[in-house]
């Protein structure tokens, strides 16, 4: 391979982490002879290193091109340390350990569920430039009227009773002072936070009533331990149009396609196989469809859905709302996804 044409892969944009690893490949098998090459990059004791395990670390680790010469030589070290692991292990005979039979066993089947998942979902489509509009269009919360909240929240402890009362008393709050006030003088359990979070940030079933409150004005939302009591402190508007968040709509709905597709392929195994809940399980309920739709996605990594969490607030220094990019992963975090 000439000095040309190295300089000419060089020059070229970052590709994807598997066309990336395969010019990993095809860079180390170039030398000074072509006409020799090695596929072994270092051995270890009695075990070869090859440049295809080298290249299938780097696309995991989606390491850049502008960086394959520092990227190989610590991909080779890590490969190389691990190696020195799984060698010693082997004299230890851990292999033969419960623990980490059932391990490599749960491993091995998590990676064909993976790959089946995979091959199921290669061929959806992408979303037309159709869809990803009606989408747009039908969230303006979370775009075209896009906000900004800085957000004071109290993880509330309690009864359904309790929450009944505190819901009766929110037309009279106004701050979230009032709120803490309120909450101490009854003596209930609570842990503030604050937070600045966009609309793509929140939860999509809470975002159209955030949007109508001005600030000072609150909501109360049920949860397993008690409540959420969340007070707008500040607002600001800031807008996305549409060429900008086309990328994350997109990706967005691509994911809701595999994920509809490897529920309704789960339900098609489950009707076609035999389950039976035996033990302690065959006296619980059975699973609901939110159940099985939930698991079928797990192997593929898709978003799922979750409420949210009473108090994962980060904590804010009060100031200014700023500007939160937009990308798919703030998008599914705006529909209660992971």
């Amino acid at each position: 391979m000439t000095r040309s044409t190295l300089a000419r892969l060089r020059v070229r944009p970052p590709l994807a982490a598997g066309a990336w690893a395969l010019g990993v490949v095809l860079l180390a098998g170039c030398g000074a002879n072509d006409s020799v090459t090695t596929q072994a990059a270092a051995r270890v004791n009695k075990d070869e290193i090859t440049v295809h395990q080298i290249a299938a670390l780097l696309a995991q680790q989606a390491v850049r091109p502008e960086r394959s010469a520092q990227g190989e030589r610590q991909a080779l070290e890590q490969l190389i340390a691990r190696q020195l692991a799984v060698d010693k292990a082997g004299e230890l005979k851990l292999d033969r350990d419960p623990k980490v039979v059932h391990a490599i066993e749960a491993a091995r089947h998590e990676i064909l569920a993976r790959a089946y998942a995979d091959r199921l979902t290669e061929g959806v489509a992408r979303p037309t430039a159709t869809e990803i509009k009606r989408y747009y269009d039908s969230h303006p919360a979370l775009f075209a009227e896009r906000k900004v909240y800085e957000l004071q929240e109290f993880a509330i402890e309690g009864d359904a009773a309790l929450v009944e009362s505190l819901r009766a008393a929110l037309p009279s709050t106004s701050s979230a002072e009032q709120v803490q006030t309120l909450l101490q003088a009854r003596q209930v359990k609570f842990v503030g936070s604050r937070s600045v979070r966009a609309a793509e940030q929140l939860p999509l079933a809470l975002l159209p009533t955030l949007a109508r409150l001005s600030e000072g004005q609150g909501v109360l939302q049920t949860t397993p331990r008690g409540a959420l009591w969340t007070v707008v402190q500040r607002v600001q508007a800031q807008p996305v149009d549409e060429e900008r968040a086309a990328h994350a709509i997109e990706q967005f709905l691509l994911n809701e396609h595999k994920r509809k597709l490897l529920a309704d392929d789960q339900k098609a195994l489950r009707a076609a196989a035999s389950v039976e809940y035996l033990g302690r399980f065959a006296a619980s309920p059975p699973p609901t469809a939110a159940d099985v739709a939930t698991a079928a996605a797990a192997p593929e990594r898709l978003p799922v859905n979750e409420a949210p969490a009473a108090n994962a607030a980060t904590a804010s220094n009060g100031g200014t709302a700023a500007a939160v990019g937009i990308d798919a992963s703030t998008i599914s975090k705006g529909l209660g996804l992971k």
